[in-house]
């Protein structure tokens, strides 16, 4: 009996370990309901197996993809840069605030939400300067105040010095927004 519950722990933390690799944003409350198991058991096995809490996980992913940024300065990254490998992909977070929406509806104003994919798209160059040339974008749902939005970025193909940079943007349950651009290097 002894033997099969430390299997059955060790499977439990490879599937807890596996869940943070894919979804590093995932609650203790999210992987306990996600491993059928109480939260207190989630906390044991992230201590055990030197896991940090969310928001010491994604303060780590921020300050090492900080650090990585070349087309654009950290201070004009709207939304918390969380990963970036340059030249590749990329992912930031922002939470929708009182001052981002429309006060009578409480929807957040476009702007808000393309200026996160936008800045990504920049960050996620391997070029020491970009612009913006083209933006095709597409707002599928409204947003409302107080909703945390995740804009994942891939650069899909270069062409001399033009990058073509897709961005998808989620909230908790579905895609929100979706845009292509097409980002110039300023390198000559």
């Amino acid at each position: 009996m002894i033997v099969l519950a430390r299997i059955q722990k060790k499977v439990r933390q490879a599937a807890l370990q596996e869940q943070l690799k894919s979804s590093p944003f995932f609650t203790d409350d999210a992987l306990a309901e996600f491993l059928k198991v109480s939260v207190q058991t989630v906390r044991l096995d992230r201590l055990e197996l030197g896991i940090p809490e969310l928001r010491e996980r994604t303060r780590l992913m921020a300050q090492g993809a900080q650090n990585k940024l070349k087309a654009i300065a950290t201070s004009d990254v709207i939304g918390e840069l969380i990963d970036l490998e340059l030249g590749r992909s990329g992912i930031s977070l922002m939470k929708i605030t009182e001052d981002m929406v429309m006060e009578k509806t409480k929807v957040a104003r476009a702007h808000h939400i393309f200026a996160q994919a936008n800045s990504l798209a920049l960050a996620v160059l391997d070029a020491q300067a970009a612009v913006t040339g083209v933006a095709n974008v597409k707002f599928k749902i409204p947003v409302r105040f107080g909703e945390k939005l995740i804009a994942k970025a891939e650069v899909v193909k270069k062409r001399g010095n033009k990058y073509f940079v897709w961005v998808k943007t989620r909230n908790d349950q579905q895609e929100i927004f979706r845009s292509k651009f097409i980002i110039v290097s300023l390198e000559q």
